[in-house]
């Protein structure tokens, strides 16, 4: 199979879909790999780089697309690459569809064969290619949100581990799948006092098993939320549903009762955001406040550290590249339920459950 590596071409998003590695293993499989000239730049990863893996480098991304059976990328494509996409080629990235009309109307129209990392899910019900990305962020989350309860950005001008004599900050996790609990983890180390809440009895149990003492749970209710965001400084919106929008759990309203400078910073704005007042950001300009709350809403959290990003990515889309490439798309989902999962649009039809009823829509949109 010929295989592409464009560019990624988002609001500085300096990841790449695939590590020279990665090229090394599809090369020694006997596949085509084009790279796009400088698109592992940003990770630190350069042409000669791929070029020793055994691909070959082309300078535009419209090259690379026209040339290309399979494009392995990193974040969806934004309405440059819309026209690039032909008919049945195969997109491996990631979508969040649920979040965007436009583009899953976008996706319909090209007629790609749209597989999305975000909802491959195995038969643990994991998702093994959003995992490396949401531990990324969620450990993130705490960094940014430290950075912004400082008073300079208008935060709190809180010091979440505290000093001797002065308590620490307090930090409100809401979700306690993999975002809340590396979030958890990196504010625990931090010594804030944090407080995961989430519907999932097993999951608080699993939280409350490895946690230290100062890392309590809740359960995630209303009335609970509304209670606990009148003295918490940081709270960090971790919740997913696999593949549709996010719930608002933070409504307009609820930010008056938080006091002036609380931050939150919303994981996911990928899938719309559990904030009402979520919309997303980059890293250019990050963040923005409403009723005196600094809101943290970036889009490609993890493309602030490309690296660390890039080789974790490719270390779990690696081995379904691979089987997407030997066995083609059809005969690879048929095998593999876990990769079945992660189809969402083929060729012009919408296949994912969620996507149809994000939008309220009966039937198929084309």
């Amino acid at each position: 199979m010929i295989v592409g590596i464009p560019k990624e071409i988002k609001n500085n998003e300096s990841r790449v879909g695939m590590t020279p590695g990665g090229v090394f293993e599809l090369v020694k499989n006997g596949h085509k790999v084009y790279v796009q000239s400088e698109a592992g730049e940003g990770s630190g990863f350069f042409n000669q780089d791929y070029q020793q893996a055994g691909a070959i480098i082309l300078d535009t991304i419209g090259q690379v697309y026209a040339m290309s059976e399979m494009i392995v990328k990193v974040k969806e494509p934004i309405e440059e690459e819309y026209n690039l996409i032909q008919e049945g080629q195969i997109l491996f990235t990631y979508f969040h569809f649920a979040s965007s009309e436009a583009l899953t109307k976008a996706m319909i129209k090209q007629k790609a064969v749209c597989i999305a990392y975000e909802t491959v899910e195995d038969e643990e019900g994991t998702l093994p290619l959003l995992t490396p990305m949401s531990e990324v962020a969620g450990r993130m989350a705490i960094q940014q949100g430290a950075k912004y309860l400082e008073k300079p950005v208008k935060g709190r001008g809180v010091l979440l581990g505290g000093v001797p004599g002065v308590a620490p900050g307090k930090v409100l996790v809401l979700g306690a799948g993999v975002v809340g609990i590396q979030a958890a983890k990196m504010a625990a180390g931090l010594g804030a006092h944090v407080t995961i809440l989430d519907v999932n009895m097993k999951r608080l149990r699993y939280a409350n098993d490895v946690m230290p003492p100062h890392v309590v749970t809740e359960f995630s209710n209303e009335f609970n939320i509304r209670r606990l965001i009148k003295t918490h400084d940081l709270i960090i919106g971790g919740v997913l549903l696999k593949g549709a929008k996010a719930p608002n759990l933070i409504t307009r309203d609820m930010l008056k009762e938080m006091r002036p400078g609380t931050v939150i910073v919303d994981v996911a704005v990928d899938q719309g955001g559990c904030v009402e007042t979520t919309k997303p950001t980059t890293h250019e300009d990050p963040i923005y406040i409403i009723d005196d709350v600094v809101h943290y809403s970036v889009a490609n959290m993890p493309g602030a550290v490309p690296y660390t990003s890039t080789m974790a990515l490719t270390n779990v889309t690696l081995p379904y590249a691979l089987k997407l490439a030997n066995l083609g798309w059809e005969a690879a989902c048929e095998k593999d339920p876990t990769l079945k999962k992660g189809l969402n649009i083929i060729k012009g039809e919408v296949v994912y459950q969620e996507i149809i009823e994000a939008f309220g829509w009966e039937e198929i949109v084309a």
